[in-house]
C-alpha cells in the first residue's frame, strides 16, 4: 500500500487592482531639479553680457561665420538648445524682443533667478501649484505698480525721444554712434506710426540692409524702397538717375512643364 501523499497549499499572489501602484516621489522631483538645472544654465549664459559693464559674445556658426553680439535674443538664437525647457527660454527671448524690441537678457535672467528661487521653495516642501499662484499674484502686483510709476511719452517731443532711444542704444555694440543711429531710428518709426492709434506700428515696414564695406558712420535713411541691382557687366552704368521701374505682378516667362512626369505617362501607357 502505497503511502499518502500531503500537498502543501499554494500561495496565491496578492492582487494589487488594475496594476501595481507607482510610489516612486523621486521621480516628479528629478524632473523638476533637471528642468531648473536647464534653465538655469541658460540665464547662466548670458548674465555675463548685462547691463553696461557686459560683455560682448563671439559665436561662431557651423558655416563659419562669426557674430559678435550682446543682445541677448541674438546669442540665444546663434546657440544650439536641444532641451525643451531651454527651449522655452530662447523662446521667452524671442516674445520679449518682438513685444518690446529690447530688455531679451534681462526677461531670461529674472526667469532663472526667479527658478532659483522656486528650487529653493521646493526643497523646503512647498507644493509646486501653490508657488505657480504666488507667481502670478506677484506678476499681477508689478503690472500694477509699474503702470502707477509709468510716465506717458509726447510723439511729437522728437528731442525726449532721440533721449530714449539713445538709453536704449547704450547697452548695444554700436552704443558709441547712439549720436547717428537714435534720431535715424525715430525719424524711421515716426514716418510709419499712425499718430491716431500710436499702439499700433508694424516695425516690419522698417528694412534693414547691410552693405559689407561701409561703416556704421555712412548708415543713412532712406525714405522709399531699396532695391538692389547689381552691374549690367563690365562696363555697364553703376548709377541711373530718374530710373523707371516697374513692378510687374505676374510671371514673365512661361511655366516650366513637368518633363519626367509626362515621359512617365509615356511609358506607361507604351506597355499596354
Amino acid at each position: 500500500m502505497a503511502p499518502a501523499v500531503k500537498s502543501a497549499p499554494i500561495a496565491a499572489p496578492k492582487s494589487h487592482g488594475m496594476g501595481p501602484k507607482f510610489t516612486e516621489k523621486e521621480k516628479p522631483a528629478s524632473v523638476r531639479t533637471s528642468n531648473i538645472c536647464a534653465a538655469k544654465s541658460v540665464a547662466d549664459a548670458v548674465r555675463t553680457s548685462l547691463g553696461p559693464r557686459g560683455m560682448d559674445k563671439m559665436i561662431q556658426a557651423a558655416d563659419g561665420e562669426v557674430t559678435i553680439t550682446n543682445d541677448g535674443a541674438t546669442i540665444l538664437k546663434q546657440m544650439s538648445v536641444i532641451h525643451p525647457t531651454a527651449r522655452m527660454l530662447v523662446e521667452l527671448s524671442k516674445a520679449q524682443d518682438i513685444e518690446a524690441g529690447d530688455g531679451t537678457t534681462s526677461v531670461v535672467v529674472m526667469a532663472g533667478a526667479l527658478l532659483d528661487a522656486a528650487e529653493k521653495m521646493l526643497n523646503i516642501g512647498i507644493h509646486p501649484t501653490t508657488i505657480s499662484d504666488s507667481f502670478q499674484r506677484a506678476a499681477a502686483h508689478a503690472m500694477q505698480v509699474l503702470e502707477e510709476m509709468s510716465t506717458p511719452v509726447d510723439l511729437e517731443n522728437d528731442e525726449e525721444l532721440i533721449k530714449l532711444a539713445s538709453t536704449s542704444l547704450n547697452s548695444k555694440v554700436v552704443s558709441q554712434h547712439s549720436w547717428l543711429l537714435a534720431p535715424m531710428a525715430v525719424k524711421a518709426v515716426k514716418r510709419i506710426i499712425d499718430l491716431e492709434s500710436p499702439d499700433n506700428v508694424n516695425l516690419n515696414m522698417i528694412k534693414l540692409v547691410k552693405k559689407l564695406g561701409e561703416t556704421v558712420e555712412e548708415s543713412e535713411l532712406i525714405d522709399g524702397a531699396l532695391i538692389e541691382q547689381k552691374s549690367m557687366g563690365h562696363g555697364g552704368p553703376s548709377r541711373i538717375e530718374k530710373a523707371k521701374i516697374g513692378l510687374i505682378q505676374f510671371q514673365i516667362s512661361p511655366p516650366k512643364t513637368d518633363v519626367s512626369f509626362k515621359f512617365m505617362i509615356f511609358l506607361s501607357l507604351t506597355k499596354f
